[in-house]
């Protein structure tokens, strides 16, 4: 995949710090990737976290599930900020994966509204647990959002990460 902002339309990232942001503008969507603007937003803060921070190949990042799953877009004054994806892989489990902060973007909050609005959706859907594959800088995030891991480390598209699982309904 190319860089998805290179269309005559381009999305400019914006570097503010805490201070100089209002966070009461974010506003977090249900998006389908099949909508051309999500795409484009989708791939675009997907593009700068996975593949230019964390050098992801387009080929692991864009994996063919998009098109099946359900997205969230956070946008901030109405930019792309973050977005995260949820697929039901059961009646009984979910996967939230692809959660994505644009760095300058991070320590705001916007990560936790992300995943707070995924797991009410899936709450809301009756599904009872949820999955996530945490990198392992992100472990003690999702910790303090309750949940908790399952076996070992491992390594996947070259990045640590530890699976965890949250209940979400008894």
């Amino acid at each position: 995949m190319t860089d998805p902002t290179s269309d005559d339309q381009p999305i400019t990232p914006t570097f503010l710090s805490p201070e100089q942001s209002n966070v009461s503008n974010l506003q977090i969507h249900v998006v389908s990737y099949r909508d051309a603007e999500a795409q484009r937003h989708i791939q675009f803060v997907r593009y700068h976290v996975f593949q230019i921070e964390q050098q992801v190949s387009a080929e692991l990042e864009f994996d063919g599930q998009d098109e099946a799953a359900m997205h969230l877009m956070a946008y901030l004054d109405q930019k792309p900020v973050g977005t995260t994806r949820i697929r039901l892989l059961s009646d009984r489990l979910a996967k939230i994966e692809r959660v994505a902060v644009l760095s300058s973007h991070r320590g705001l909050g916007i990560g936790k509204k992300l995943m707070d609005v995924a797991i009410a959706h899936l709450r809301d859907r009756g599904i009872p647990e949820v999955k996530i594959n945490s990198q392992t800088h992100a472990y003690r995030f999702y910790k303090r959002m309750g949940f908790v891991q399952r076996g070992d480390e491992f390594v996947e598209a070259g990045i640590s990460h530890i699976e965890m699982r949250l209940q979400i309904i008894e």
